[in-house]
């Protein structure tokens, strides 16, 4: 019995390894199959079209979000925010500590709205500085006056009656932190448009002009950058002078756009302006990871819809710079 069933475990023993190495044959030849069918869709497939597009830029923006902070570059920090938008946009960005920088459309002309008061600013400190002026002169003059010298038509000026009479120290706050056009006025009349003609002549900002008669004031992303470079540097002004001119960027009231999507506790020394189609704002954000300007200029059928772009492109250029 013991060799009958010796004789039956060898007999399906050996039938057993016979329909395993069937199997095994079978297992690998599928395998094989498998093996040269991928290696044919590698190297034929492969040089095909793709039946499926790559996914657009403005789907890519929408699906990294701009709150990704694992961009790859700057670049792409910048133009995922912008990716399918309308209009004309213009960014300067520079990383004061790293010199890691970033530009695009930066020598496009634009309508500075009230970023010329920076210039205007500069000019009035310096007249201060050498004696012309004193901070505590009162400058006085009829709104219609002004409306007059400037040709402002009375159907778009903001005012067309009254009196203003400010210091300059006061007209100068005001121009800068709330943009008050005319403080802006009353100190451009004072210390002439020729006087910011020079300014911008002697710093070198060769891409922008003051506007006279019925132009207004043009200037480029570069300009504005080149501006804020000098004066991080202490190149546009005396000391005191570059202080006072931080100090009043740094109160700015009007923070709908750089600083809008940033931490509260984020320092900015910047100034906005806004004509017609066109909206801006520049200046420099202060950050433990390095200190950086950004320019951000636009020409949009919806300005308001621009300002929101420009607070996201600052909030995503933030988060590329802190990482946090």
């Amino acid at each position: 019995m013991r060799q009958l069933l010796l004789g039956r475990e060898k007999t399906i023993y050996l039938r057993s390894r016979r329909r395993n190495k069937l199997g095994s044959f079978l297992i690998l030849l599928g395998i094989g199959v498998t093996a040269v069918y991928f290696l044919y869709g590698t190297l034929i497939l492969s040089r095909e079209k793709p039946l499926i597009s790559p996914v657009s830029g403005q789907m890519k923006a929408e699906m990294l979000g701009i709150a990704d902070s694992n961009q790859v570059n700057l670049k792409n920090a910048v133009e995922n925010v912008l990716a399918g938008t309308k209009g004309t946009y213009a960014v300067a960005i520079k990383n004061l500590k790293t010199g890691e920088s970033y530009f695009a459309n930066e020598h496009k002309s634009f309508e500075a709205g009230s970023l010329y008061k920076l210039w205007v600013m500069a000019a009035v400190l310096s007249k201060i500085r050498d004696g012309t002026l004193s901070e505590e002169q009162v400058l006085s003059r009829d709104i219609s006056a002004l409306n007059e010298v400037f040709g402002i038509d009375s159907e778009v000026a903001e005012l067309t009656e009254g009196k203003i009479a400010l210091s300059v120290n006061d007209a100068l706050t005001q121009m800068i932190t709330i943009s008050h056009n005319y403080a802006a006025l009353l100190l451009t009349e004072k210390i002439k448009l020729s006087t910011v003609a020079n300014l911008l002549k002697e710093k070198g900002f060769g891409e922008s002009k003051v506007g006279r008669g019925d132009d207004v004031p043009h200037t480029t992303p570069y300009d504005i950058f080149l501006y804020f470079e000098k004066l991080y540097k202490g190149e546009l002004a005396q000391p005191e002078d570059t202080e006072k001119m931080l100090v009043l960027l740094k109160n700015q009231k009007l923070n709908g756009k750089l600083p809008k999507n940033l931490p509260k506790d984020t320092v900015i020394a910047h100034k906005t302006g806004e004509i017609g189609w066109f909206t801006h704002d520049a200046g420099i954000i202060y950050s433990d990871k390095g200190d950086y300007i950004i320019v951000a200029m636009s020409e949009t059928d919806k300005p308001a819809a621009a300002e929101e772009r420009i607070a996201r492109i600052s909030e995503s250029v933030y988060r590329y710079f802190t990482k946090f």
